[in-house]
């Protein structure tokens, strides 16, 4: 039987409770960003700035700051793209890859506090659900654009 009108309104004021804390610790927290950013920038090696925006779906201008801020602490090197001139590249260096790890580290400690008094059956049972929810919502975004097939034009 699918949830009631009300069991998925209780689930969505979570999930927008939660987000909105979230939202609020990566802007106060100068660190919550420059995680995002140095883990983007380390899983795609030598990534333009734009691309960097576009995966973190915020505006180009805000990512050329963050990277000139991540330049002069050493954390990246920004170069010339080799495949085009006109572009930049940005690469992690080992300064940067080690503050990668610090604020890893630091989040996972952070978010051990949050659930210390859980049951490792709960978090498990959590985790399991937060992905099945993920999965669901890539397959009705999949489905949703998808173009019709099969309809006549009128």
């Amino acid at each position: 039987m699918a949830p009631s009108n009300r069991e998925v309104e209780a689930m969505v004021s979570a999930l927008f409770t939660l987000n909105a804390g979230l939202d609020r610790a990566r802007r106060q927290r100068k660190g919550a960003s420059t995680l995002s950013l140095l883990q983007v920038i380390a899983d795609h090696d030598g990534i333009r700035p734009s691309e960097i925006a576009d995966l973190q779906q915020v505006h180009p201008s805000l990512v050329t700051r963050q990277i000139q801020e991540l330049e002069e602490h050493e954390y990246v090197r920004v170069g010339e793209d080799p495949a085009d001139r006109r572009s930049l590249h940005v690469t992690i260096t080992a300064a940067g890859s080690q503050e990668l790890r610090r604020l890893v580290d630091f989040g996972l400690k952070r978010f051990a506090l949050f659930v210390k008094d859980w049951d490792p059956k709960e978090l498990r049972t959590f985790t399991e659900l937060l992905w099945k929810l993920q999965s669901s919502m890539a397959m009705i975004s999949a489905r949703e654009q998808r173009p019709a097939t099969g309809r006549r034009r009128g």
